[in-house]
């Protein structure tokens, strides 16, 4: 296969990322994989795509740093057709480019389509992802899994809502994510709720969610694919994100620190309950953020945690991946374009 992972920048992916862990499996394993940025991209004047792409020379890394070292070498990146390739993979953070570049998201999906439109295995599926660039997607989800929230711009109705919870909750940028810009208010931190809601709502809308108590214990990393609990030899690809010192974020670009964790019976239980959503919308991957029995979050850009799993399980779940995406595009030899990007994405 050949295979394409989108970033928000090459030359600023890391070792430890998940998009780095796949390409470098998917290079081992023989296929052809490189990676490509947002800003990338081209529309041909002849109505094809093409993309400034950089893969790794090498057929068999054992080091993420060199295989990233390979990868980001001026002398391996060329423009290449976008109709070569069999699978791309959009793993874009939507919340890096939120400042600095706020074109990309829209642009990173935007293309995203287009390719799916040549026939091109895209996922998770661009259409979808274009529905999920607030966390208003969330609230698609069903309630009885969702904690209660408000999302609005008014401060006198935030302030009452935060009152019916006790006093105390979760606020944060309806755009966004990764940890930036969430606040735990409760009623000895009152005073400061005004300015924590201007500052939230002068980018745009204001989450307000009831805080969960077993927040305390940090939350939990679920990888889903295909809507099922991506699981090899026995162990889940789960794992609990400790915050560090008195952070309430556990998400580890925010200091979280990864520890094991037992599934529940529950934790199924809530897949269950998000499946029907994610195989519709042609979620291929994505990475469910537990606390309790509640979800906190779907993340369906670029979950990460797999580099975490393996360490912890000492099982390489990239390997489950990329072959699930072989399995994919054995299917499309058959039936060609009969099957839709986002039934296929999940099929």
């Amino acid at each position: 296969m050949k295979i394409g992972f989108v970033v928000n920048d090459v030359m600023t992916e890391l070792p430890q990322y998940t998009t780095t862990r796949l390409a470098m499996q998917a290079t081992n394993m023989g296929h052809e994989a490189s990676l490509m940025g947002m800003g990338n991209f081209a529309y041909e004047p002849d109505g094809s795509l093409s993309a400034r792409a950089r893969a790794g020379k090498g057929k068999n890394y054992r080091s993420l740093e060199r295989y990233l070292e390979d990868v980001q070498k001026p002398a391996n990146e060329e423009r290449t057709a976008l109709s070569d390739y069999d699978v791309v993979i959009l793993r874009s953070d939507p919340a890096d480019d939120a400042e600095g570049s706020a074109w990309a998201n829209n642009a990173g999906v935007a293309f995203g389509q287009l390719i799916a439109s040549t026939g091109v295995l895209v996922v998770n599926d661009p259409g979808s992802l274009a529905n999920a660039l607030s966390k208003a997607y969330f609230q698609h989800f069903p309630e009885s899994v969702r904690p209660s929230t408000l999302i609005s711009r008014d401060e006198d109705q935030i302030v009452e809502f935060v009152k019916d919870l006790g006093g105390r909750a979760v606020l944060k940028p309806l755009q966004g994510s990764g940890g930036s810009g969430v606040f735990l208010v409760n009623t000895d931190e009152s005073p400061n709720l005004s300015q924590i809601i201007e500052a939230i709502s002068r980018d745009g809308y204001v989450v307000v969610q009831e805080y969960l108590e077993e927040a305390k214990n940090g939350d939990i990393r679920m990888f889903v694919m295909n809507g099922k609990p991506l699981k090899m030899e026995g162990e889940y690809a789960a794992f609990r994100r400790k915050s560090s010192g008195s952070d309430m974020r556990s998400n580890m670009s925010a200091g979280g620190k990864a520890m094991p964790v037992k599934v529940t019976d529950e934790m199924l239980e809530m897949v269950d309950v998000v499946r029907p959503k994610l195989v519709a919308d042609g979620m291929f991957l994505v990475g469910l953020d537990i606390v309790g029995d509640k979800l906190m979050e779907v993340n369906v850009f670029s979950p990460g945690g797999l580099g975490s799993c393996q360490i912890l399980y000492e099982k390489n779940f990239a390997v489950r991946v990329i072959e699930d995406l072989e399995r994919k595009i054995g299917i499309r030899g058959h039936y060609g374009r009969q099957i839709t990007n986002s039934s296929l994405a999940t099929i």
